[in-house]
């Protein structure tokens, strides 16, 4: 029995070596740090493989007992009271506290998923429902069923304080809730609705048991309870009623724990203390340490095979018996104790003593029997299979010296053997990284072998649990079964395939010739299966049934298997005939029946001659020595030490291209040291920059305060100031008030005079308007004198009239933006005046308002010349009317184009006589401007003079274009209001006409160039 010390390890392997039972305890683990840690509970998870365990300082740990190791996955920090690892979801597990509180953790996170409250005692059991949905926890005063998917109670169950709760726990496989207390009555509930099922039986006669240990069988028919005395009482679930009452010996006072061992007809409870799967069972001592029993050599006596029926005794004494089992007449004896077994004795077979000596194998085997058993069934037992295979391969298990290959830890060779054979399972995939690296420190070829992966990997998964075991059987195959293959290094073993290639062409040379014509040749058809032991091309079970053929025979049996697989997929292979589709047959997966590979495999040997025949030259079978490991050194040792140097110059210079990365990196460190370290210099230099900033602000601060304490006293005299002004301003509008009703009479005296000049402009406007209609009418007379004449011009004619009207349209814009620039000139120039008058306007506030009802008088005039105006868009729209009735005009002269060419001379002088007239009308209408513009000058001219003398000598007349108007604006207004509307309209009359006639000679001008064009070209034809 080996002992763990756990101490204060977090995690570590369980056993340093192959666990051997004594007594059925496999390993003690125990937790001895300064203070005492003594664990409290256990329990098993689904698959009975691991389980955790709780002390009492509340670390929680689990142990994994396939895989070797334990580790700490929570502290609690206070101690625990109940557990349970059975959950849905496998990696988790709750935990009941002294603080009355089940809290839901996980083992590979570490984090906690849920925390249930509830109780007000002591959590005494957790009970997992066999779905892993629900859980009770139980205490002494209340029972509580919880869901394990919100983690939200769903029942609850009190009961009176004078009747406690002993325990509450699911039946495996059902619905039902079992509940116990302490006045020993057992009552069955409904899951769902907590109804009442049924109640249990209990004895009324005799003593109180007072039960404290219940177990359920794995079916849920059965019940075991316990308590303070030396009986076990049975129930069964389904008829209700006590089977049985069990009395234990009498030393045996009270039980404290009771657990079904699964067996055949009942595969045990998950409970706290047996695994599931029924291998091991955990216990916690007295001191607070863990036992781990193997269940299996705890009923070793139970699991004993009988003795056969047919036995051969050979020898004269009692000591000298030697046992031999026939297996053609082996019957098992029944199952009943109290019959004897009958034997029959025979005489013994004619065996020398030398030869029964060599087929004896340990653990009482024998090899000949073995082999006559394996010929009979094809196969050993699968149950027994590894066991043969040690007593066969003869095991020396030697740990010490597989121990000190372990130690030295991964082959360099092998590190990164993943990236070359990926494993999805990492268990596997260390084990065969463990393995190689033992076979490589054992001897160097190991590590420089590429193919050795492919043989080792079927051990590997079958001895993942034990990998000393898996190192022995490869390494005895290497030295067995593997002889010549290393001579040719790094080269196949020609020599072996050459003997394997002798065999076939003496049995098939019809294929072996096909082989060799398809350029097909050993390396191809026989390497492949050797080099992977025939993994590749069969399945688990076939590979296994060869391997007890070839471990049971001589190490020249592996070689004839390959002639018999080979002859065995005669018919497909002779199909063949392209060197892929060899390669993928034998690296490939092919319908082949096993037993008759193997009975033509022993037929192939005892067929071939001895000349030819492995077996000759190969050596016997020769198991690996106790103790220490044969020396290997039967390969090419200069390349192997070569590849080892050059391995290690590869190694020396990655150490050196590490060292000086390493050196690069600390010189990097030490560069960003000190940058960081000028980065904190500079960062201080900027702080005092910024310190010495924010003081300059805080004074910059202080005197903007002044200033504006300073704006502030100044804005206050402004204030003062501007209310002084105010007030003078009310005093000073008040009076004027007075003045203005005082004018009020006068204004309504002049407004009868405006109203009867008003009467008289509106006449004369009138008058005016029926003088343009006369006009008009005359320009329609004339209009159609035009039409007639103008009908015979052609359509050229019109273009020139077009243009030259666009010309004098822009030099009467022209004329008209001079007009009004002399008007703008003019209201500048007033502007200007305006400025100097109002400057002066404050001190003849009482002046003005002598003059304001001049201002109603001017208000008068201007609604007179809005009515002027229009008179003047009315003249307007009559000369767009006439314009287009010339657009008329214009077109009906492209109609006459032709009748106009008699009259071009006549027309030419006239013409010339209206040219005269129009120069005339224009000379006029520039002296009308010239003349207006004087005026408009010389008015300029009195209005700067009026200002000046008006600033200079203040007179009581005041002339400005303000709200208040003189005697000298009214008196130009009114004269200039009615005689500048006929002017103009005369103007534009005069202006009309002479377009007229400026287009009639333009169309005659460009009619006589269009017919002289048309004569010339005649004559040049």
């Amino acid at each position: 029995m080996q002992t763990t010390d756990i101490g204060n390890k977090e995690d570590g392997k369980i056993w340093h070596r192959k666990p051997t039972p004594i007594n059925g305890v496999i390993h003690s683990a125990a937790a001895y740090q300064s203070k005492i840690v003594r664990f409290l509970h256990i329990t098993f998870d689904a698959t009975g493989d691991s389980f955790l365990a709780g002390d009492h300082h509340g670390n929680i740990y689990v142990f994994d007992i396939s895989a070797n190791r334990f580790r700490l996955i929570q502290k609690t920090g206070q101690a625990c009271t109940a557990l349970a690892f059975n959950l849905r979801r496998t990696t988790e597990f709750l935990v009941a506290l002294a603080d009355y509180s089940v809290k839901c953790f996980d083992k590979d996170t570490k984090q906690l998923v849920s925390w249930m409250r509830g109780h007000e005692g002591a959590v005494s059991s957790v009970s997992v429902h066999s779905s892993g949905r629900y859980a009770i926890t139980t205490s002494t005063d209340t029972a509580q069923l919880w869901d394990l998917d919100t983690f939200q109670r769903k029942r609850k169950l009190n009961v009176r304080q004078s009747v406690g709760i002993q325990r509450v726990f699911f039946l495996p496989l059902s619905n039902t809730i079992l509940s116990c207390f302490s006045d020993d009555s057992i009552f069955a509930w409904e899951c769902d609705t907590l109804f009442c099922k049924y109640q249990l039986p209990v004895p009324d006669q005799g003593p109180r048991f007072h039960y404290k240990a219940f177990a359920v069988t794995r079916d849920g028919k059965t019940l075991a309870a316990g308590g303070r005395s030396n009986l076990l009482h049975l129930w069964c679930l389904e008829a209700r009623q006590l089977l049985r009452v069990i009395q234990m010996p009498p030393k045996v006072r009270t039980v404290r724990q009771l657990d079904f061992l699964p067996d055949s007809f009942d595969g045990g409870p998950p409970c706290s203390a047996v695994s599931p799967n029924g291998r091991h069972v955990v216990t916690i001592m007295d001191n607070g340490g863990l036992n781990i029993y193997a269940v299996q050599s705890l009923t070793q006596e139970f699991n004993k095979p009988p003795p056969p029926l047919v036995k051969v005794v050979s020898g004269g004494g009692p000591s000298a018996l030697t046992v031999k089992v026939k297996s053609e007449s082996v019957q098992r004896p029944s199952k009943t104790s109290s019959r004897s077994v009958k034997t029959k004795v025979l005489r013994p077979p004619a065996v020398s003593v030398a030869e029964e000596k060599e087929n004896e194998l340990p653990d009482g085997l024998n090899q000949k029997r073995l082999l006559g058993l394996l010929k009979a069934f094809g196969e050993y037992p699968a149950k027994y299979r590894m066991f043969v295979w040690r007593s066969l391969l003869r095991l020396p298990e030697n740990h010490a010296a597989f121990s000190s290959l372990t130690d030295k830890g991964l082959h360099s060779a092998y590190i990164s053997i993943q990236e070359r054979y990926p494993i999805k399972s990492h268990k596997l995939q260390r084990g065969l990284q463990r393995v190689l690296s033992a076979l490589a420190h054992w001897a160097a070829i190991f590590g420089e072998t590429e193919y050795l992966p492919l043989v080792a990997f079927p051990f590997v998964k079958l001895f993942q649990n034990n990998p000393l075991l898996c190192f022995e059987v490869v390494a005895t195959i290497i030295v067995n079964w593997c002889q010549h293959w290393f001579e040719y290094f790094p080269n196949p073993p020609l020599n072996v395939l050459s003997m394997v290639e002798n065999v076939l062409a003496h049995h098939d040379k019809e294929l072996l010739q096909h082989l060799t014509d398809c350029g097909v040749t050993s390396q191809l058809y026989v390497w492949p299966l050797l080099e992977t032991l025939f993994s590749e091309v069969l399945t688990r079970e076939e590979w296994l049934k060869l391997f007890d053929n070839v471990f049971s025979n001589h190490p020249a049996f592996l070689l004839v298997t390959v002639v018999s697989y080979v002859t065995c997929c005669r018919a497909p292979l002779l199909l063949c005939n392209h060197k892929e589709d060899f390669k993928y047959f034998f690296h490939h997966r092919n319908n082949l029946d096993i037993s008759a590979m193997i009975k033509e495999t022993y037929r192939l040997m005892e067929g071939t001659p001895a000349e030819i025949h492995p077996r000759n030259m190969l050596a016997d079978f020769q198991p690996l020595t106790r103790g220490q490991y044969p020396v290997f050194n039967k390969y090419p040792t200069y390349i192997v030490e070569y590849q080892s140097q050059e391995r290690e110059r590869i190694r020396q210079q990655e150490m050196e291209f590490l060292r000086e990365r390493q050196a690069v990196q600390e010189l990097r460190a030490e560069t960003v040291r000190r940058q960081a370290e000028d980065e904190a210099w500079y960062t201080q230099q900027e702080l005092l920059q910024q310190a010495e900033e924010q003081r300059r602000n805080i004074l910059q601060q202080e005197e903007n305060k002044l200033a504006e304490q300073r704006t502030r006293l100044a804005a206050m005299k402004r204030e003062l100031k501007v209310k002084e002004m105010q007030l003078m301003d009310a005093a000073r509008r008040r009076f004027q008030k007075h003045q203005q009703h005082q004018r009020l009479t006068d204004l309504h005296r002049l407004d009868d005079q405006i109203q009867q000049k008003m009467k008289l402009r509106e006449q004369e406007s009138a008058a005016a308007v029926q003088d343009a209609e006369v006009r008009q009418i005359e320009l329609e007379t004339q209009r159609r004198l035009f039409e007639q004449q103008l009908a015979q011009e052609q359509v050229s004619v019109n273009q020139e009239v077009r243009a030259e009207v666009d010309t004098r349209t822009r030099r009467s814009e022209v004329d008209k933006t001079a007009f009004r620039r002399h008007l703008d000139d003019d209201t500048d120039i007033g502007l200007g005046t305006n400025q100097i008058l109002v400057e002066s306007m404050a001190e003849a506030g009482q002046v003005c308002t002598d003059t304001e009802w001049q201002a109603e008088v001017l208000r008068r005039l201007e609604r007179d010349d809005m009515h002027q105006d229009s008179h003047n868009q009315l003249l307007a729209r009559v000369h767009r009317e006439t314009r287009a009735k010339e657009d008329q005009l214009v077109n009906a002269m492209k109609d006459m184009e032709g009748k106009m060419w008699e009259e071009v001379v006549a027309q030419k002088a006239k013409l010339e006589e209206e040219k005269l007239a129009a120069d005339s009308a224009e000379a006029h209408r520039r002296v009308f401007l010239s003349q207006d513009q004087e005026e408009m000058e010389q008015h300029q001219e009195d209005l700067w003079s009026q200002a000046r003398s008006v600033g200079g000598s203040r007179p009581v007349l005041w002339v400005g274009p303000g709200p208040f108007c003189g005697t000298i604006t009214a008196r130009l207004l009114s004269s200039v209001s009615l005689d500048r509307g006929r002017a103009e309209l005369d103007c534009r009359e005069r202006k009309l006409m002479q377009d007229i006639r400026e287009l009639r000679q333009k169309l005659a001008t460009r009619a006589k160039t269009s017919n002289s064009t048309t004569s010339q070209s005649p004559n040049s034809q």
